[in-house]
């Protein structure tokens, strides 16, 4: 949770950066979604992720996770019901349904 804070915020500052003296409206919805879309798809990690010690890794074992799953996860995520209801193993909707995995260092 933490880690999507740290995200949210960033995005934030960085629409406000682009847009001023506007404010950033939508546009910090944008810069979150790259945020989260492009780094995790090539790397497994957004700059929060990163900063929490927590990475996002495919189930079977491909090294990199994919722009369709980097994604999905982030449509989800918009939801926050995938991402705020675990099972038992403690893998949220959003990675279930795209055969992902958190796993913290």
């Amino acid at each position: 949770m933490v880690g999507f804070l740290l995200d949210i915020t960033m995005s934030a500052l960085v629409a406000a950066l682009v847009t001023m003296p506007e404010y950033p409206g939508h546009w910090s919805l944008l810069a979150w979604a790259l945020l989260s879309v492009v780094p995790v798809s090539l790397f497994g990690v957004t700059p929060g992720m990163a900063l929490m010690g927590i990475w996002v890794a495919r189930i079977d074992g491909s090294s990199m996770v994919g722009l369709w799953r980097a994604a999905v996860r982030c449509a989800l995520t918009l939801l926050l019901i995938p991402a705020m209801v675990w099972n038992v193993d403690g893998r949220a909707w959003h990675d279930r349904l795209t055969g992902t995995l958190v796993l913290r260092r």
